[in-house]
């Protein structure tokens, strides 16, 4: 029953949805059934399962399940009632979405309400908007705020855009980079120190991980992208591209320095190798199995839980093609433009590269607007400076609003264990 030629018989009978490019259900089955069929995975599955998905597959495309629960409630993408839908959920999910309702999954929520202080009237500036988690709290806090929502994910700009109709005139949703904001700040005639509060939650977003196909993940397998702006800029190099293209000294560097990997040029090495063995790599897996193959040491996460031996190497090379301690450095660069005397600027970082060029500004340890490279106590002590030069010094724009670095609570880091190497620094302008 469960044979091939049965399999794309059925399939036949499935229209396929255009309107969802590179999303539906029908033609992404197809693909992975002559995917497992051409590779001969399929032989490895036993008959009695390959008749059981065969069913299954059967029961979605004759609608059986459209039949049973008829659709009656027209404005849910379901068409069911919410109880309809709470009948048909599992325990564990419906949890997960009240949980996820909550806003649960927003990080250090209030700290950051602490640290912002919203009030009616004020001006804030979401510079990480993701899936709005921190700005619904915000708006919920305090009445006639303003939020301008920015981020460079299209997916999080559409769900900006949704918010957007739930609080007219309160969200305004842009699209776009930290250094593109003055530019889309200008359509709305914003002038320089007027904005209130800015919040950045730099790294890469749960939505991003979790989806295979943005190739951020390590678990979920898809194209090796790592574009966060998605495909707003076609020109610019995927993280395939790079590695297709780049040189093994440069390629030891990126992983050294952004991903502070021990094994940057044994890593490295295998890369580049595989350009002259078999063929350029091409999926995330590919590229996870590779690292594995080269690291046999086994890694735990500050929760003594087990890691792979790829994230830091995915996350160098995530920062390397976004360009994000540039944009990081640019965008409290902009905060400083922007904001008010008495302004706040909350930063919830995940490492150290990120949380580094948040000391650098907060310590005015900067040249040319461009965070040092090191701390200030390791300069040349034999250096002399003009009079002017330490008047510029001594201009230190921030002031911290806390003595020590806020992390997560354990409650929240067991609620969600992402959040156990975030660091939050709040710090307002004074100058």
């Amino acid at each position: 029953m469960g044979t091939y030629k049965n399999y794309m018989k059925l399939l036949e009978s499935w229209p396929l949805d255009n309107t969802k490019p590179g999303r539906d259900l029908a033609q992404h089955i197809r693909d992975q059934i002559k995917l497992a069929f051409a590779k001969g995975e399929a032989s490895e599955i036993n008959r009695e399962q390959c008749d059981r998905y065969y069913t299954s597959l059967k029961r979605i495309c004759s609608n059986h399940y459209g039949q049973i629960y008829i659709r009656k409630f027209p404005s849910t993408a379901s068409g069911l009632t919410k109880e309809q839908c709470n009948l048909i959920l599992t325990p564990e999910a419906l949890q997960f979405f009240e949980e996820k309702q909550e806003g649960i999954f927003s990080l250090m929520v209030n700290e950051v309400l602490h640290y912002l202080e919203p009030s009616p009237g004020k001006i804030f500036v979401d510079m990480t908007f993701g899936a709005g988690g921190h700005s619904m709290k915000i708006l919920e806090s305090s009445p006639n705020i303003k939020i301008f929502a920015l981020d460079r994910d299209p997916i999080a700009h559409q769900y900006a855009l949704k918010l957007s109709e739930k609080y007219p005139e309160q969200i305004i949703p842009l699209l776009g980079r930290f250094s593109e904001l003055p530019q889309l700040l200008c359509k709305y005639k914003v002038n320089v120190n007027s904005i209130d509060g800015f919040l950045f939650d730099f790294g890469c977003s749960s939505m991003q991980l979790d989806v295979g196909e943005r190739g951020f993940s390590l678990s979920e397998d898809g194209p090796l992208d790592m574009r966060m702006d998605g495909f707003r800029y076609p020109q610019e190099p995927t993280a395939a591209e790079v590695l297709k293209e780049i040189t093994e000294e440069d390629l030891a560097f990126i992983l050294k320095i952004y991903g502070n990997e021990k094994h940057a040029k044994k890593i490295a090495r295998a890369i580049i190798e595989t350009r002259y063995t078999f063929r350029n790599l091409k999926t995330t897996q590919e590229l996870a199995q590779l690292v594995e193959s080269v690291i046999s040491e086994k890694r735990f996460d500050q929760l003594g839980r087990s890691t792979h031996c790829a994230t830091k190497t995915f996350q160098a090379l995530r920062i390397f093609v976004n360009n994000e301690l540039n944009e990081i450095n640019y965008g409290i660069v902009i905060a400083g433009f922007y904001l008010k005397t008495n302004g706040r600027l909350v930063t919830i970082s995940f490492h150290s590269l990120e949380d580094t060029i948040v000391k650098r500004h907060m310590s005015a340890n900067i040249t040319e607007t461009v965070a040092n490279k090191i701390p200030l106590k390791f300069s040349d002590y034999g250096k002399q400076y003009t009079l002017t030069e330490m008047k510029a010094f001594n201009r230190i724009p921030w002031k911290m609003l806390h003595k020590h670095v806020i992390t997560p609570t354990q409650e929240e880091i067991n609620r969600n264990p992402r959040s156990r190497s975030a660091k939050l620094r709040a710090i307002t302008k004074v100058i």
